[in-house]
């Protein structure tokens, strides 16, 4: 005989399941007490959010399912950020929930919360186990389901009195690879005339371009065509941001210098754009037409409507659209002489002697490795970052432009760092979405992961308080204050570094770096920057593109 639970996690197991992120409760024990007796890790983690969030990183960085555990009620309702991070961002993830016995009700009501169907819209499954003999058809769906095209969590309640009921012995399900549909030749054909025919065409790599399965085809497609392309920020790094072809990102929707070449262009190839994104272009009358390359069909909005469709397995489709291209494209490179200008402007005054965002972009750039991985919270930060740092590989730049939450900057990290624990791994967080989960320091620690987590100090929630500036609103309810993090750090055994030169910071960084472990570094941050750049410099620019 053997219980639900062991059920469980031989299925997990027999999924590839390596480690499980999360928060147990009583009514998990004997789930728990099955993972004792398997080749599966438990990482406990301080908030079930911070391990929802890892979960999702896990899938992100691998295309397989992570995996997060949590009790009933209030513990499985604190994932519900995670599962929406997840599922905005297209992160394969499956999340296990306990709940009160459902054979009998002993305690009544108590704890007790419709968790299932508060997960039915952040997730592709949200469903209640009720048969130990179903749980492996089950578990098999549930990864199914969360890797196949779109992406996403799905949600499995286990009540403990399934748990721990006794059951005959079930086989389990043989996972087996998920085969793509590949694009039609009729729509390979379309699209090949339509860039055929571009004076000035331009690619763009967006979110879906990021798949771990797909990118050296990507890379390919470009070095083929010879188009100039430009990213979306969750697209960078999928083609190396070094290449002579690379045109910049759009960390805006408009007016930014990337929207000189965007707006000039008569045809954009978007490959793996997903609308969940902050729209990285606006469509609209007399601007360019559209060639939308994905694994699913665009879903059409206000600002994007594309005039062509090549549906399918990325990769392959790029392939075979190559084909047909490769030497037969005479306008490839009209947009190329902008990039200069584009990347020059981008760049300006990162090496003042001065705490602005584009010196610490350019002093870690220098800091990390072509594979190093930074992890971004989100914050004001996050736009310097996708507009300036220059990426050299895929996924080695992790930010969320779809739910875009606060929270999850730490929590990612740690999940780079265990993945990939000979490379360089930094967190980049503002002190305000730092502080939503930095009790995951002491995670980090108690699993010896080599990490720096770099905290940006301006004592506010410092977007939304640009954003009111620019609005012209007064000044208010913003602010607040900070511990002492060089301290805080220390609190939980790691280190910690306050920098108040930043001529010091590139040895600071270096520092934390070669002496492993966790290691803070609190820098101040001036954002006089954000608005002599993003608003008096990109209205300048406003007239010119009104004459061209």
């Amino acid at each position: 005989m053997t219980k639900g639970s062991d059920l469980l996690v031989a299925a997990l197991e027999n999924e590839g399941v390596d480690r499980i992120f999360g928060i147990p409760g009583e009514e998990n024990l004997d789930v728990v007490e099955s993972i004792r007796k398997s080749s599966i890790e438990l990482v406990l983690t301080r908030h079930e959010q911070a391990a929802a969030f890892m979960a999702a990183t896990y899938g992100r960085l691998t295309g397989k399912p992570g995996v997060c555990l949590t009790t009933l009620g209030p513990g499985a309702l604190n994932l519900s950020t995670g599962a929406a991070y997840a599922l905005l961002g297209a992160m394969p993830m499956v999340m296990i929930t306990g709940q009160k016995g459902i054979l009998s009700s002993r305690q009544a009501r108590f704890q007790v919360v419709d968790v299932v169907a508060s997960m039915k819209p952040l997730t592709k499954l949200a469903r209640q186990i009720v048969s130990p003999q179903m749980i492996p058809t089950t578990v098999r769906e549930a990864f199914r389901i969360a890797q196949e095209e779109r992406p996403g969590p799905v949600h499995l309640e286990l009540p403990e009195d399934i748990a721990a009921e006794e059951c005959q012995e079930v086989a389990l399900i043989a996972p087996h690879q998920l085969e793509l549909p590949t694009a039609s030749e009729a729509a390979l054909d379309r699209a090949a005339a339509l860039i055929t025919a571009a004076k000035r065409p331009l690619l763009m790599f967006g979110a879906a371009a990021s798949r771990p399965r797909s990118t050296s085809d990507i890379a390919q497609f470009v070095i083929r065509t010879r188009i100039p392309f430009f990213t979306t920020q969750m697209g960078k790094g999928t083609v190396p941001g070094g290449t002579e072809l690379y045109m910049g990102t759009a960390a805006l929707s408009e007016r930014d210098y990337v929207h000189e070449a965007i707006e000039q262009a008569d045809l954009i190839v978007t490959i793996g754009h997903d609308t969940i994104e902050k729209p990285p272009f606006i469509m609209g009358k007399g601007g360019p037409k559209v060639v939308h390359i994905g694994y699913q069909p665009a879903t059409v909005e206000q600002v994007y409507f594309p005039q062509s469709e090549v549906i399918g397995d990325i990769g392959p489709s790029l392939k075979a659209l190559a084909d047909r291209l490769e030497g037969k494209l005479p306008n490839a490179q009209a947009l190329l002489h902008l990039r200069e200008r584009i990347l020059e402007r981008i760049a300006a005054r990162a090496t003042e002697d001065r705490f602005t965002p584009q010196r610490l972009v350019h002093d870690i750039r220098e800091v990390m490795p072509h594979d190093g991985i930074l992890a971004l919270d989100n914050g004001m930060y996050k736009i310097w970052f996708a507009r300036n740092y220059r990426t050299r590989m895929a996924n080695t730049l992790l930010l969320d432009n779809a739910l875009a939450t606060m929270g999850a900057g730490l929590p990612s990290a740690m999940v780079a760092s265990m993945l990939y624990p000979e490379r360089r791994v930094m967190a980049i967080c503002g002190d305000g979405g730092f502080m939503m989960n930095s009790q995951e320091l002491e995670t980090a620690v108690r699993l010896k992961l080599n990490l720096v987590v770099l905290v940006i100090e301006d004592n506010a929630y410092g977007m939304i308080r640009w954003k009111q500036a620019v609005d012209e609103f007064p000044d208010f309810g913003m602010t607040f204050g900070n511990p002492d993090f060089v301290k805080y750090a220390e609190s939980y055994g790691a280190r910690g570094t306050r920098v108040n030169d930043i001529g010091q910071f590139k040895h600071a960084l270096e520092e934390a770096f070669s002496g492993g472990g966790v290691h803070l570094v609190n820098v101040p941050v001036d954002y006089s920057e954000n608005e002599r750049v993003l608003v008096k410099e990109l209205r300048e620019r406003l007239p010119q593109i009104l004459e061209v």
